[in-house]
């Protein structure tokens, strides 16, 4: 049965921008008061703007292509046994990710506030991608900061958005990936925010952040929900949703419209990044045992160490390696609305084999970490539970690493 219909996740924090009352808020210094209060102005009036959503819907549907497909995997379902497995095929959207919503959005806003740069952090380089796309598609001068190694590790994405005429700006310190890529990103917009308009890749940061990444995936499962209507008259009795968790954009987009549920006829399951298996470190916060800290603007679980300071990660995608995670998945996750656990690298790559070899899907190592999920639970539920997976990246852009571990052409 559903429950009472609430407000969305993203506006259910408090007067200071905590969900939960611990996990988000907005650790800002005192330069970026003024702009982060001027955006969080402009976004509150453009989500009520009729004019502003006509033409979010319209580059929705007529430049990313929504609605992308959900489809089941009968194959995989019948060699597995047991639940029935479904995909929302998110990597159909131009671009081939789901981080394609988020850019579109920031770039709309950026237009709508009068600003000709925009900038953006990457780690696997769709985020980054999908911004140099946006930017282009609305005449945008774009700048992404990415970690050194990532660049090495993600060639495709790169070689992409320099297509698009963005400035790759590469990072240097710490491990060079994703957690110093948003480091960075914040500290350029933090001298030029007069003209240039800040797109943060996912559901994290500084509490407007949030809320603009997750008001731009949430159309994942606004498609879901007609989809699952469609499909089946009603939304069916036993549903398992299963997402990989990074910062969590993909995630929250994926299970908005289904919050409200309850959680016995819909479980929202988060697989993060358990990096190498012989490894101590990982990029699983949520299911690892990790402390509350702040990281880029924003009080949630943090990979860290005894004295607080930031954990290098660990894990084959680098979508998925990042230390902390959305304050809305922490919230999720102490009020028990959502059960996180990860996968293993290896695992991962097993799952990444067996979805491309029964099935027409080509997932990116994000999703594999979900499949991986997927893959190991079916087999133990019956066959009217509907497990969905949100296939939400391709792997056109980790054919280097597949190719080095394995040998694949």
């Amino acid at each position: 049965m559903k429950l009472k219909k609430r407000i969305p996740l993203i506006d259910q924090h408090n007067q200071h921008g905590f969900w939960g009352g611990k996990f988000g808020g907005s650790f800002i210094p005192e330069t970026l008061k003024k702009p982060v209060e001027d955006l969080t102005n402009e976004f509150k009036k453009l989500r009520k703007d009729k004019k502003f959503l006509k033409k979010r819907d319209h580059y929705f549907k007529n430049y990313i292509g929504a609605p992308t497909s959900f489809v089941k995997l009968d194959n995989l379902t019948n060699q597995l046994g047991g639940a029935q497995i479904w995909a929302k095929v998110v990597s159909e959207a131009n671009g081939g990710a789901h981080k394609i919503y988020n850019a579109t959005v920031h770039a709309l806003i950026c237009k709508a506030m009068g600003k000709k740069y925009i900038v953006g952090d990457t780690g696997a380089g769709y985020a980054g991608k999908m911004l140099s796309m946006a930017a282009k598609k609305f005449g945008l001068k774009c700048k992404i900061f990415m970690g050194a190694k990532d660049i090495k590790r993600q060639k495709p994405n790169c070689d992409a958005m320099r297509k698009n005429g963005a400035e790759i700006v590469p990072v240097y310190s710490g491990s060079q990936t994703l957690v110093d890529a948003v480091s960075e990103c914040m500290r350029y917009w933090v001298s030029n925010c007069d003209n240039t308009h800040m797109c943060v890749g996912s559901t994290v940061g500084p509490n407007i952040f949030v809320k603009i990444c997750g008001w731009s995936t949430a159309q994942i499962s606004r498609e879901l929900k007609v989809q699952l209507k469609s499909e089946f008259k009603k939304i069916p009795n036993k549903i398992k949703l299963i997402n990989c968790v990074g910062g969590g954009s993909s995630a929250y987009g994926f299970w908005s419209e289904f919050i409200d549920y309850d959680k016995k006829q819909i479980e929202l399951i988060g697989v993060e990044a358990g990096g190498p298996k012989k490894s101590k470190l990982h990029a699983a916060p949520l299911s690892r045992k990790t402390k509350i800290g702040i990281l880029h603007g924003a009080a949630s679980y943090v990979c860290q160490n005894k004295e607080g300071q930031i954990n290098e990660t660990e894990s084959i995608s680098a979508g998925l390696d990042y230390p902390g995670v959305s304050p809305m998945h922490c919230f999720l996750k102490d009020t028990k609305r959502a059960r996180y656990t990860y996968a293993t690298d290896e695992e991962a790559l097993k799952a990444h084999q067996m979805v491309t070899k029964f099935e027409n899907l080509n997932p990116s190592l994000e999703p594999s970490h979900a499949f991986a999920e997927a893959i190991k639970i079916a087999p133990k539920l019956s066959k009217d539970t509907i497990i969905i997976v949100n296939s939400c990246g391709d792997a056109k852009k980790d054919r280097d690493i597949l190719r080095e571990r394995l040998g694949k052409k």
